[in-house]
Parts: structure tokens; C-alpha cells; sequence
């Protein structure tokens, strides 16, 4: 699962499910028949499995959350069982090597794991549900398993209203309707751990797409945004087709599906051949300039062979997912934005490890505890360095032999290093020492491969020891390094670390390139627009970078008084990234600016920027509307409901915004009062959450 999320590299998913192991039965196949009332948000389900005893056993244990367990047979007949809200044991006597088809009706409302939206709003066609296993346990869904190392081949059949679509694992089978509901049956051919279960519920329109191999490639996108398909999914096919080939072992799974859901935990989930990512990915082609998805969509897919079709044993091997998927997502995206912007990338995560190690905050690939940055940065980084160590032909052969010898099962980090020990013929004790066991990160080792394989890093750590040592003015070290080295990467580093010694002049030159990412930082400086530089600076209005027009009209805006509504015109009708940044901006700036459009205007502005709060609009653009509307105005009676609605938002990083917000709010004594006379209008957990937040004060 990747952690890019939104505009910050947010982390993603690291909970990872061990549950018991069960030595004595081995769970072959499940069939999962669900039925939906999302209004409700309940589920009524069905599961059978077929298992085989390995020894004899008098109780069967399987996860379930919260449940209410209805019936339990095992071929066919009602068996005696006890169930503790987490989970459910089945007491028969079992005997050897023998086949038994257990099955469990039951009904739950998921607290966690299944996620219904828009089903209670105003807003017609917002309407979605969408699980999220890992982390989450699917076990709060249908009675699965909460251990990773249970591979079960799963079908899924699911009933809802015949006016949404159904997309879920496998390959769909066939849909039946009757009485205005369609039931959908998806069917798996090879196991998988339950974690990687899914299914969303939506109004969505799908394009089909072959890969080279002649796999079945699904990109689906709200029938709204259809416009926005083709930048969204730009370069899915040449992923795919690149990964399959660079890996060098078939695609695993039947099929592979992406489909973006509003307010998603994360950046994306790797469910097997089903990839639920976030919609704040959907993007039009100025929006690819600064954000897209193609770094999500290749980790995503990676993970399809790293995770999905050989799993690690237990969280020591963490590496296996996420440091693989990193790493191979890196190489797809140096295919499409060639080796300049690879290599850099390498840096910057080299750069942002070092630091960690410096202080102490160093961790071990092998630290089942280890973070985020580990598991996926120095992952990828580990790998990058073994490749280079062992040498890309017996590294890619040593790949397909640990993939093709434990695709469908599981492995650890000591079975994968084996297998390149000996295609490789090297001892790799060193390696395993230095880069999987010891908790300091091997920066300079790092950096003198990124040096010897990319010209401008070199240029950039050369430039940065001379305007340390040379006595020459550091304007003409810089002009020397700029014109020699024509990167983007590197010429927009310069520009935003030594900003404060560049001339008008320079900083006209740097305009004059033309270059998006280096007009970009000069969007991005701190500082006051020079007079001088004006006519500069105006010209970011019509970069196709929203990063770029979002600072430039701000800047712009407070530095050139007389000039507001000039630029308020000509970004008008420009709405940016997903969260709508641009046109929240402008709302803003457009209320605050005297003499700019009528009262019922101003009115209306301000009406549209304060609903941007509301529970139905997606968590991005709300937390932007929260944070701009706060710099400037007093909330009103709505945002404050609103907010407390965000408090408890189930995406932890929405969620703790919104509560930091609250709990700066009742520090005052006048917002704690009307935080009081909202009490009475709030209902469920939102009046359970703001009641004990106002007890506590």
C-alpha cells in the first residue's frame, strides 16, 4: 500500500494482521454471499468454506467482529460453537485428511472495515461503500481470518440496489436482477490472505484495456469525471505492461481493476487484482503537472506480486511489500519521466533518511515496529543498493525464482536473501548486516552511486562544497553551475535553497526558462514580490500548474493592492487539485478584496466557500475550506456542526485535524459557549463526542 497522500507524502497503512495459525486445518475455498442495506449500513451474509484436516482436531477457530452468528452447520448439519465477539469456535470432532464444508450465517453493522457514504445526505449520485481490510481486519465484514499466513481462494457474490455498480476481487461471472436489486458473482481462482478482500459500491463507468499479455485492465471513474479519465489513468497500460516485463513473472491474478472512492483511509490498497485508491488522484492534465497518480498506481500494481501473491510471514519481512513495491514504482516512473527524475527521487528519500539516522530515529528493515519510512524508503533504497551490489541480471533472475517458488504462499526476508546468495554467488552478509539489521541508514554509500549514475546530484554536491569553501561571490558559483547543468530538478533545488542570493536578474533568467518546475519554486519563495520582478510574477497566472497559480495570485494579491481585481479576473473560473485549492483561494480573496463584484456577489462567495465544510463535500476540499475560513471569519452555527462531524471522521489524519481544531476552539471562552448551544441539534456520536469534550473543560 503506498503512502503518498493528497499533496504530503502521508503514510499509508502500516497495520499488518497476524492472527493464530491453526496447524491442523487448512481453508481451501470460501464462498461469501452478502446482501447490503446501506442505509442501514448493515450486512447480511453467508459464508461457506471447504477445508481439510492435516490432524485431528476438536474445534475449528475463525475472526469475527462483532457479529450476530446465526447459524453455524458443518456439512450440513447445526454444530455446537462459542463466540466472544471477536472469535467464533466451532467444537466437532474432525478427523484426519478429511474434507469438511463449514458454513455461518450471520448479520453485522461494521464499526470499522466497511464504509458507507452519502447514503444520508441530500446530494443525489454521492453515494458509495468501500471496504479496507489491511489495518482493519476484514473479519468485521465476514467471518475471514485475521492471520496472513490462511490463503483462501474466495468468491463473492453481493446484492444491492440495481442502480449501482459492484466491483469486488475476481472476475465477474454474471449479474442477476430481479425486483429492482442485481446480484453480482465474482469469482477467484488462486488463494489469498483475507486482508486483501474488497469490494466497492458505487455509480462508476469503466474503460477496458488489454495489456500486452492479454490481461483484462479495468480503469473505472465517476460517469461525472469522464473527462478526467484519461490524465488519471495516464501511462496504467505502459505500468502494467513494464512491470510485467521487468519483473519477469506472469501477472498473477485473472484480471486488474482501479477505482478511485471519496474519503479513503489512504492513498491506495493493493486487494487482490482490485485497487481502491483515493479521488483525490482524479486530475485534469494541468493538475499531472504538479500531483498524479502514477507513482500510487505502479506501487499499487507492484504489489500485486510483492504482498499479494507471496506474502510475508510476519511483520519482520514487512520489507517484502512495501520495499519491493516502492522500489519497482520508482522504476516505472523513471520510464515516463526519465533517469533525472529518478535519481533525484532516490535523493531526496536518501536525504530524508539520513536525517532520521543522524538523530538517533534510525530503524532495522527487519523491526516488525519499524515505520513507514523504513519499511517503504530504505526499503526501496536497500534493494536499489542490493541490484547494484549483485548486478541487474542475476538480481532479476534470483526475483523471478524467489516469486515463482513462493507465489501463493509465504516467505520471509531470510528465504528471499538465500535465493540471491545463490544465483548470485555472492555472500551477502555484509548487505544483510549494513542494510537490513543495523538501524543506521548507509547514506554515504548511497550517495556515491547516486553521483556516479546521475551527472546533476554530482553538479549539486559540488556546488554545495564550493559555496562553502570559495571565496568568490556566491551568485556568479551559482550562475556557473546553472548554466552548465540545464535539470529541472537541479535548477529548481537552486532556486529554492539559495533564493536570497540571486539577483533580479538571475531570477528573470529563471523565469525565462520556461521550465514548469522551475517556475515553480520561484512561485514558492518566500518573500515580497519585487516591483522589478512583477511582470514575472503575473505571468504564473497562466502556468498549467495549480500549485503554481494558487501562490502566484496570492502573492500577487497581497503585494499589489492596486491590482487585485485585475488578477481575481483572470483566475476566475479555475478550480485546481481535487480539493479545490484555486477556487478556494480565490473565494477568499475575492470577499476580502473592497470594490470587487456587488454585495449578493460577495454574498454568494462567501456562502460557497463556508458550504465547502459540509460532510457531503470530500475530505480534502473540506479541510482546506475549515483551515481558510478560520484564518479570516468566525465559524458559523453549520461549520461548527460540520466540524464536530469531522472529528469523528474515520480517516485518522481528517480526524485528528478536525479534533486539534475543536480543541482550539473551546480554549476560548465565547467558541466554547457556542459550542455549547450546538449540543442539542447533534445526534449519535456526535453528540457523544462534543458532550465529553465539554465535560473535560
Amino acid at each position: 500500500m503506498w503512502k503518498l497522500f493528497f499533496l504530503t507524502l502521508f503514510l499509508v497503512c502500516c497495520g499488518v494482521l497476524y492472527g493464530q495459525p491453526q496447524p491442523a486445518v487448512d481453508f481451501l475455498h470460501g464462498q461469501i454471499d452478502l446482501k447490503i442495506y446501506p442505509e442501514k449500513k448493515t450486512i447480511e451474509g453467508k459464508v461457506g468454506y471447504l477445508l481439510i484436516t492435516n490432524e485431528k482436531t476438536n474445534e475449528i477457530s475463525i475472526d469475527a467482529r462483532n457479529m450476530r452468528i446465526e447459524r453455524v452447520r458443518i456439512d450440513g448439519r447445526n454444530v455446537k460453537y462459542s463466540y466472544n465477539d471477536t472469535l467464533l469456535i466451532l467444537k466437532k470432532k474432525l478427523k484426519t485428511d478429511r474434507e469438511y464444508r463449514v458454513e455461518i450465517s450471520y448479520s453485522c453493522s461494521p464499526k470499522q472495515a466497511v464504509y458507507f457514504l452519502g447514503w444520508n445526505d441530500s446530494i443525489p449520485g454521492n453515494e458509495q461503500i468501500w471496504t479496507q481490510g489491511q489495518g482493519k481486519y476484514s473479519s468485521h465484514w465476514v467471518p475471514s481470518f485475521d492471520d496472513m499466513n490462511e490463503k483462501v481462494e474466495f468468491d463473492i457474490t453481493l446484492t444491492v440496489d440495481d442502480a449501482y455498480e459492484v466491483i469486488a476481487n475476481g472476475k465477474l461471472k454474471e449479474v442477476q436482477q430481479k425486483d429492482g436489486l442485481k446480484t453480482w458473482n465474482w469469482d477467484m481462482k488462486q488463494p489469498m490472505s483475507s486482508y486483501l478482500l474488497a469490494f466497492a459500491v458505487g455509480k462508476y463507468k469503466a474503460s477496458e484495456l488489454y495489456s500486452n499479455s492479454g490481461v483484462s485492465l479495468s480503469n473505472y471513474i465517476y460517469p461525472k469525471d469522464s473527462l478526467l479519465l484519461e490524465p488519471t489513468y495516464r501511462y496504467s497500460k505502459e505500468i502494467f505492461d513494464f512491470l510485467e516485463n521487468e519483473i519477469g513473472v506472469p501477472y498473477p491474478w485473472q484480471n486488474y481493476k482501479q477505482l478511485p472512492v471519496r474519503d479513503f483511509l489512504y492513498a491506495g490498497m493493493e486487494n487482490t487484482g482490485t485497487t481502491i485508491f483515493s479521488d483525490s488522484f482524479l486530475i485534469d492534465s494541468t493538475a499531472f503537472t504538479d500531483t498524479n497518480y502514477v507513482n500510487v498506481n505502479a506501487h499499487e500494481l507492484a504489489h500485486q506480486w510483492f504482498g499479494n501473491a507471496v506474502t510475508e510471514v510476519d511483520a519482520s519481512s514487512h520489507w517484502l511489500h512495501e520495499g519491493f513495491a516502492t522500489y519497482f514504482a520508482t522504476l516505472a516512473e523513471k520510464e515516463h519521466f526519465g533517469n533525472d527524475y529518478y535519481y533525484w527521487l532516490l535523493f531526496d528519500k536518501a536525504k530524508a533518511l539520513e536525517v532520521l539516522s543522524r538523530d538517533g530515529a534510525g530503524e532495522s528493515l527487519l523491526d516488525p515496529k519499524a515505520g513507514s519510512i523504513t519499511f517503504y524508503d530504505k526499503g526501496a533504497l536497500a534493494i536499489y543498493m542490493l541490484e547494484e551490489q549483485i548486478g541487474a541480471a542475476a538480481f532479476k533472475q534470483a526475483l523471478r525464482t524467489f516469486l515463482s517458488t513462493y507465489q501463493f504462499k509465504n516467505a520471509t526476508v531470510s528465504q528471499l536473501i538465500d535465493i540471491m546468495e545463490k544465483v548470485s554467488l555472492q555472500d551477502l552478509g555484509s548487505f544483510k548486516k549494513n542494510w537490513l539489521q543495523d538501524a543506521l541508514f548507509q547514506y554515504e554509500e548511497v550517495l556515491l552511486s547516486l553521483r556516479k549514475n546521475c551527472s546533476s546530484i554530482d553538479s549539486f554536491l559540488m556546488l554545495q562544497r564550493e559555496l562553502m569553501t570559495s571565496a568568490q561571490p556566491n551568485e556568479l558559483i551559482l550562475n556557473r553551475y546553472w548554466e552548465r547543468t540545464p535539470s529541472s530538478e537541479f535548477r529548481s533545488r537552486l532556486i529554492s535553497l539559495y533564493h536570497k542570493s540571486l539577483s533580479d536578474d538571475f531570477l528573470k533568467k529563471a523565469f525565462n526558462t520556461n521550465d514548469l518546475k522551475v517556475r515553480q519554486a520561484l512561485a514558492l519563495m518566500p518573500g515580497s514580490v519585487l516591483e522589478s520582478l512583477t511582470e514575472e510574477y503575473e505571468s504564473l497566472l497562466a502556468d498549467q500548474s495549480y500549485t503554481t497559480i494558487e501562490n502566484a495570485l496570492y502573492r500577487l494579491w497581497i503585494y499589489n493592492p492596486d491590482k487585485r481585481a485585475n488578477y481575481l479576473d483572470r483566475t476566475k473560473n479555475i478550480i485546481g487539485f481535487s480539493d479545490k485549492n484555486v477556487r478556494q483561494l480565490w473565494l477568499l480573496l475575492a470577499i476580502l478584496t473592497k470594490d470587487y463584484g456587488t454585495a449578493d456577489e460577495k454574498i454568494d462567495y462567501q456562502k460557497e466557500l463556508f458550504d465547502y465544510t459540509a460532510s457531503y463535500h470530500p475530505m480534502q476540499v473540506r479541510r482546506l475550506a475549515f483551515s481558510l475560513i478560520g484564518e479570516v471569519f468566525p465559524f458559523s452555527d453549520q461549520n461548527l456542526k460540520d466540524l464536530i462531524n469531522a472529528a469523528i471522521h474515520p480517516a485518522w489524519q481528517f480526524r485528528k485535524f478536525a479534533q486539534g481544531l475543536v480543541d482550539k476552539l473551546l480554549n476560548d471562552t465565547q467558541q466554547e459557549q457556542r459550542l455549547s448551544s450546538i449540543l442539542k441539534s447533534l445526534k449519535g456520536e456526535e453528540y457523544q463526542y462534543l458532550s465529553l469534550k465539554l465535560k473535560q473543560q
